[in-house]
């Protein structure tokens, strides 16, 4: 099997912050070209999101279709780093670099198990789904490139996506799920005035800070069998007066809502604009829903890829639906989807890095599931 340093080396050598490319996925499509891949780029959206560049690679034409799934681009390196973020150094059996736990890491070892999946002349088809707007408002990204692959008849039948997963170590924790995500812009507008003289003023921050009140004290849920209570913060509360003696015009709130699979997200979106109409009817709402809650039930395609993570790393992962939102979202539309990857602990960190050790034995795993699942 290929090793897969030298090519999560070259990948994290090219700054592609999003939504920049900076060459990442000319490198990717030139490595997936030399193993026998027909490549596919695609261009999607425009200002101020994009364009955004994304990479479709297919090797085979029969079935069944096993697809890997993961992204380019990566947050912006922040001030503070011990090397240079884009310089990808191996310290003391540690690569360096912003993107290489999330996950220019994972890309290396999905090739490095892609070439010895071509090198066995295996039945079936492998492809990649590459792209570059994982890390940003992922508009023009996956979800169209899926679109994409439908209408050209590339439908896959199962799908890994290599985010870093694990949480101590390698191998500890695959996720089978993820919960949605619903982001909420309220707009309160009042009418300004002195604080002397109230009447003859309508006070916004009253009314935003019932609005909030009302929210927070709903319990939404208490979880179930795969899921974590869903959970909803203010993320921002803004007045912008810096009057003491004047009430303002207008005051906003931002909020976020984690949910599981016991709601829908346009239910809570109706639930928010029915409190706020309530408080406030003239009121501004606007909610953008990521992703709804989803989940892969455990099922043979599960107990493959948690058979070779342990068959690999030696640790019985647990099937896990926590953290954030990923590109599995989007995916989970085509076909069943797993993620499995790196230990997370750096991932967007000052210093980011993974072990050489685990970046041969993640490559040694992924090639392991293509093994077992094409056999």
């Amino acid at each position: 099997m290929l090793d897969p340093l030298p090519l999560a080396q070259a990948l994290i050598r090219c700054a592609s912050v999003t939504p920049a490319d900076a060459g990442a996925l000319d490198v990717l499509e030139a490595a997936l070209r030399g193993l026998g891949f027909t490549t596919q780029r695609l261009r999607f959206g425009g200002p101020p999101d994009g364009p955004v560049d994304n990479l479709f690679a297919r090797a085979g034409t029969g079935a069944p279709h096993f697809a890997f799934a993961g992204h380019s681009d990566v947050v912006p390196a922040g001030a503070g780093w011990s090397v240079d973020p884009f310089a990808a150094i191996v310290d003391q059996g540690v690569l360096i670099g912003r993107g290489a736990n999330d996950m220019k890491g994972a890309l290396a070892a999905m090739v490095a198990a892609a070439g010895a999946h071509v090198a066995r002349g295996a039945p079936g088809s492998l492809s990649f789904i590459i792209t570059g707007d994982e890390e940003g408002p992922a508009t023009f990204g996956t979800d169209p490139l899926l679109d994409w692959m439908v209408a050209n008849g590339h439908r896959p039948d199962h799908c890994l996506v290599g985010e870093p997963t694990s949480a101590r170590v390698l191998g500890d924790m695959v996720k089978i799920g993820r919960r949605g995500s619903l982001n909420c812009w309220v707009t309160v507008n009042g009418a300004q005035g002195h604080v002397a003289y109230p009447a003859r003023a309508d006070n916004p921050v009253t009314r935003l800070v019932r609005i909030a009140d009302r929210l927070k004290a709903r319990v939404l849920d208490d979880g179930n069998d795969w899921f974590d209570a869903s959970n909803l913060e203010v993320t921002d509360l803004s007045v912008g007066n810096p009057t003491t003696n004047l009430i303002p015009a207008q005051a906003a709130l931002r909020l976020n809502i984690r949910f599981n699979s016991e709601h829908r997200g346009s239910d809570l979106q109706r639930w928010i604009e029915g409190v706020v109409a309530e408080e406030a009817p003239l009121a501004e709402v606007v909610t953008r829903i990521s992703g709804e809650a989803f989940i892969t039930e455990p099922c043979g395609f599960t107990a493959l890829v948690a058979d070779a993570v342990a068959a690999v790393t030696g640790e019985t992962p647990v099937l896990s639906t926590t953290g954030g939102t990923s590109d599995a979202r989007f995916i989970r539309r085509l076909c069943p989807v797993v993620e499995f990857g790196l230990p997370g602990a750096t991932m967007h960190k000052v210093d980011e890095s993974v072990s050489i050790a685990d970046l041969s034995a993640l490559a040694a795993t992924y090639d392991l599931i293509l093994r077992r699942y094409f056999a």
